[in-house]
Parts: C-alpha cells; structure tokens; sequence
C-alpha cells in the first residue's frame, strides 16, 4: 500500500466517509492499515482474495503467500482491531486440485472463520496459462467441492452473525419499503454482503445513518430494531 493510499483514507475519514478496501492481495504493507480501522479512521473491513490454502495450488494461481502466513496474518489483524470483518473468495476445482488438497481448503476456512466468503467452481478464461494444465477436475466435481465448502462457510457465517445478537450498531439505510428499512452495517458491502432489515419501521430515507440493536440473524441477514 503506498503511502498516498494511507493518506487518502485518512482524509476521507474526515469527511465521515464509509470506505472500505476491496480486492487487497495479502501483502505485508496491508498490515499498516489495520490501526487505521481500529482508530475509526477506515472502516473495519478487509476483501482479501485469498483463493486458495494449499500451497502448490496457490503457486499454480501465482498468488503470493501460503494458509499458514495467512492465518498468522488473520490472528494479527484481529488482535489489533477486533471487530474487523474479512472477505474472501476462494476457487475449487482448478486444474490439478486433488481431494487431499481440497480438503486442506476446507480445513483453512474452518480455522480462518472469515466473515464473509464468495467461492466459484474454476471455469476456463480465454487466454488464460491454466487453461494448459495438467489435471483437470470434472466439471461436477468442482460444483460438489463449491456446494461443500459454502456449506462449511454458511455454518460460520450462522455463529458468527448469532454472535452479533444484542448489540448496537450504527446501520446506513439503503431502501425503505413496505415491510420497513432495508439497510446495511460497516460489515456489509453493498450488493454482494448481507442486509440489516429494521421491520416495521419507516421513519427513515436512504442515505439515513440509524442506530439499532440487533435482535436476530441468519446465515446472511441480521434484523434489528430502532435504538429508542
């Protein structure tokens, strides 16, 4: 992260812009940031595209890093600022990716216990170096290792958002409609991260910062009422 980025964010905070940072490789320069979300200053979020766990997978995708630098990185960030929510994707399925290596996948987002996750069984991109290799996975069996690992994701996301009940939050509202205020928390990007919906409730427009206590969750969702 250069320090203009640093900088920027900084400015922002200023302004009482919600920011969060998307699609951040997990290099070590994005650990200076992590004081600015526990200071308020960067909401306290992280979309880090890890892909994989499983290193000669990993070095495959030429992604950098490996589960266990990872994982040291992901206790790091949560020591210094708590309430950080992290997002993931991950790829099953890629050419070569065997049981025993998907397994090891599983296993990391069992430790890992991220906040949100995206997972895509691999598809083949035009012009792309994996396309040539060796190995390839059986289209249904990189839609079995999807569906599995989204199961072991949605039980976490269930424990982690149950955690969240009986806490007050600050929410922006994104819509009102019949049923009440359809919003969203710091942790929750729009359009592919979960709602906060405040039934019954109307007085509010988009655009409307509220404060609310959460009083139930799904696997996505939380539901809250007005803080009196």
């Amino acid at each position: 992260i250069k320090p203009r980025l640093k900088g920027l964010c900084e400015a922002m905070a200023e302004f009482g812009s919600w920011v969060r940072l998307h699609y951040v490789y997990p290099y070590p320069s994005v650990d200076e940031l992590i004081p600015l979300m526990a200071e308020g200053k960067l909401l306290p979020y992280l979309d880090v595209p890890f892909q994989h766990a499983n290193a000669r997978i990993l070095k495959a995708m030429r992604r950098p890093a490996s589960s266990e630098n990872n994982l040291e990185r992901i206790r790091a960030w949560r020591a210094i600022c708590p309430d950080i929510t992290i997002r993931s994707t991950f790829i099953t399925g890629f050419p070569g990716e065997t049981e025993a290596e998907f397994e090891e996948l599983l296993a990391f987002i069992e430790e890992a216990r991220l906040d949100r996750v995206g997972c895509f069984a691999y598809s083949p991109v035009d012009g792309a170096e994996a396309n040539s290799l060796p190995g390839a996975v059986p289209d249904e069996v990189r839609e079995e290792r999807r569906r599995r690992l989204m199961d072991v994701q949605e039980d976490i996301s269930a424990e982690l958002l149950a955690a969240k009940i009986g806490r007050e939050m600050t929410v922006l509202v994104d819509a009102v409609d019949d049923e009440g205020v359809i919003a969203r928390s710091s942790a929750d990007a729009p359009e592919i991260d979960g709602l906060v919906f405040v039934n019954d409730f109307f007085e509010a427009e988009p655009g409307d910062f509220l404060q609310v206590r959460v009083v139930d969750a799904d696997e996505h969702d939380l539901y809250a009422e007005p803080l009196e």
